[in-house]
This record gives structure tokens, sequence and C-alpha cells, in this order.
């Protein structure tokens, strides 16, 4: 009697009305590395899925077949085989092809006729551009028998002292600080389009396709047949007594601009320093940092329950500089301390912004609430916390 009573006011309380308190937090479209070095390359691409589909920042549904994905494997090996990409770089380079050609090579048989005589998936007529990223012979990317070559064009996108460019036109690598741009932001600076705001929204059908490609979702690690470890239990992700929930899921009207954009997530405000906790046993896909979500963790988890065995994204956005002590693949413990309370980003105070993602990381995410409600996450206290152990760990917990 005493558990259910519990389980009915921490669901009185999750619902409870926001407070003034309010501290607003988006998913940011353009995260970039993170925490020490999180990892850098990426795993091999296996064999090709027969399709993929996967959403976009405004949610709309991308439907990508095999031959596209055998136009993204040639983009992430390339990316792999050329020093200083990454997984960043590659990222960068997928969300340029996308917005560019959907993934397609394309001939241009009004600017150029003949490049209708090399292997194509269709045409296109921006100007004289061609191929993946639609790049023009005329502004010295390549010859038409060059850039209707997918490799050809990853190879001059990368750029960099190995590409085939030599840094005029420039490629990603050959763009001063890239690393610290926001992905689209990339995209752009090598591309010069006339609409650089397009590149940001394919970020997230860019890691689903990375991921599915590379069977990972974390830089480098490949993911065993049965994925990350099941969990039964589940934690609330800030000790007991230390946190006051401010804002819930749902769309806000940000600065009162009259400019509506939805809040994906729940804050709950603390004291800089509190301890940030993993919500299940998993493993974390990714350590970023972004100019909206500040330093933010997401985490990848196998989580059962009554309801049956669900794959479940988390991510925990606006932690304090310096405190992350988990990198890309480290495996984590339910109540492991993870990072701290901050308020980077755009925030307004120290607050924890979580988000809860079914279906795993690179999922759309949903209102936390009524998924915490009916996994009834255990409250620790300080003494329960368990030691950071991840490989940024300085083995405190603060």
């Amino acid at each position: 009697m005493m558990r259910v009573l519990a389980v009915v006011a921490v669901v009185l309380f999750l619902f409870g009305p926001p407070t003034a308190l309010t501290a607003y937090a988006l998913l940011a479209p353009e995260p970039s590395t993170g925490c020490g070095a999180g990892g850098t390359t990426v795993g091999t691409v296996g064999s090709l899925p027969a399709d993929l589909t996967a959403s976009t920042t405004g949610g709309d549904v991308v439907r990508l077949d095999r031959v596209q994905l055998g136009h993204a494997a040639t983009i992430i090996t390339t990316g792999s085989r050329t020093a200083g990409v990454g997984r960043d770089g590659i990222l960068i380079a997928l969300m340029a092809a996308l917005t560019e050609s959907h993934l397609r090579m394309l001939a241009n048989p009004g600017a150029y006729p003949d490049s209708t005589n090399y292997p194509h998936d269709g045409t296109g007529q921006d100007h004289d551009s061609l191929g993946l990223f639609q790049m023009r012979p005329a502004a010295g990317w390549g010859t038409v028998a060059q850039l209707m070559d997918p490799g050809y064009q990853a190879a001059a996108f990368y750029g960099g002292p190995t590409g085939p460019n030599r840094g005029s036109p420039r490629g990603l690598l050959d763009i001063p600080d890239w690393q610290q741009l926001p992905k689209g932001a990339a995209a752009q600076a090598v591309e010069v389009s006339a609409f650089p705001d397009r590149y940001a929204q394919y970020e997230p059908v860019a890691r689903a396709i990375l991921d599915k490609l590379t069977g990972s979702a974390r830089q480098g690690v490949p993911v065993q047949a049965s994925g990350p470890a099941v969990s039964s239990r589940v934690v609330f992700p800030l000790p007991a007594d230390t946190w006051t929930r401010t804002s819930g899921f749902g769309m806000r009207d940000l600065g009162d601009t009259g400019h509506y954009k939805l809040h994906a997530g729940v804050d709950y405000a603390a004291p800089a320093g509190t301890p940030v906790l993993a919500l299940a046993d998993g493993v974390v896909a990714s350590v970023e940092t972004s100019p909206t979500g500040g330093n933010m963790i997401v985490l990848d988890h196998t989580i059962a329950s009554a309801a049956g065995t669900q794959r479940v994204g988390s991510a925990y956005l606006h932690l304090s500089d310096g405190s992350t002590t988990v990198a890309d693949g480290d495996s984590v413990t339910a109540g492991t301390q993870i990072a701290q309370v901050g308020s980077t980003g755009r925030s307004t105070g120290p607050h924890l912004h979580l988000e809860i993602r079914p279906g795993g990381p690179s999922s759309a995410a949903i209102n936390p609430e009524p998924w915490l409600a009916a996994h009834s996450p255990a409250a620790l206290d300080g003494s329960a916390v368990l030691p950071a152990t991840g490989s940024c760990s300085t083995g405190a917990t603060s």
C-alpha cells in the first residue's frame, strides 16, 4: 500500500503546475563533439538494408532506398579513411548530400549533356551542378567525369591536404575551426548555398543513417547483436530532495516573441553542481555541446517493464562545463553520476532538461512525465548515488 501511495504522489507532483522558475531548453539541431576525446572514428559499414526511414527536425519523413544508402556508405567510408574527419565530419557530409540531392547522383543534361553518359540516379537542373553534393565544374570542383563519381565527390567535399582540390574550392577540412561550428553552418561553409538554413534539419536523418550503416550509435564501437544490456531498473536522474520541476513538455513562446517551438523535455531546477544520474543501465550514445542545449549527454538503453522490452534514448542537457564523466561508448549503470547540473546553452538558471526518446537516441522525444510515472523511478539519496566510472571520470561525485 505504501508503494502505491508513493507512486501516486510522484505522479501528482510530476503533473503539477509549473512554477515561475521556467528555464526553457530546446534540443539543438547542430550539436558538436563534447567531452574530452570522446572518439572520432566510426564503425565499419556493414551490409546495406533495403531501406531506411527517419524524420527531419521539422517532422518530415525521409525514406531512403538501397541505392541512396549505398551513396551514404561511400560518404561514410571515404570520411573514415580521411584523417581529421571523424564522426562529426561524416554527419556534416551526409547532411549536405541529403539536402543537395537527397543522396542521389544527379546528372544535368541541360548544362552538361554528356553527364547522362555516366551512371546516375536522375537528373537535376540547378545551374550547372552535378552529383551528390551538387558541385559545379565551372567553380573548379572537378570535371564532369570526376563529379559523376560518388567517391570523388565525397573526397572533394572533405577536402584537406589529401583532397583532390587542395583547398580551392574549400572542402570541410579547409574551413578554419569547422569543428566549432554548428553542423548546418559547417555544411553551408562548404556548399555556399543561397539557402543556408536547410542543412540543419537533416541532422537526425544523417545520424540515423550513420548509426544504421555502421551498426553503432557510438563512435567506433560496434554494437553487439543484443544491443545495450537490458535494464529492469529506472532511477530518477537527480538525487532526492535536490530539484524542483519548472517546465514541462510542449510548445513554448520563447522570450514572448510570438514564435513557438517545441520544448522537447521537462526541466528540473537544481543547484549548480548537483549530480546528474544515468536513468537506467545503458551505453553512452553521444557527448555533445551546442548553442541552445549547452553540454549534453545522450544514453542508449534497453528497458524491461511489465509492458515488454523497449529501446529508449535519454538526453540530459545544460550540463556544467567540465563536469561530464563519460565518453562515447562507455557503459553506465542506473544511478551512476554522468555529469553535474549547470546552466550552459540557452538557459535561465541551473537546471536539468531531460528528454525521453522511445526507439533509441535518434528517435523523436515524447513527454517524459507519463513515461517516468509508468516506470516508477527510484529516488536515490546522496549516499546511494554511484560514483562516476566513465573514461572521462575524475572519480568525484560532488
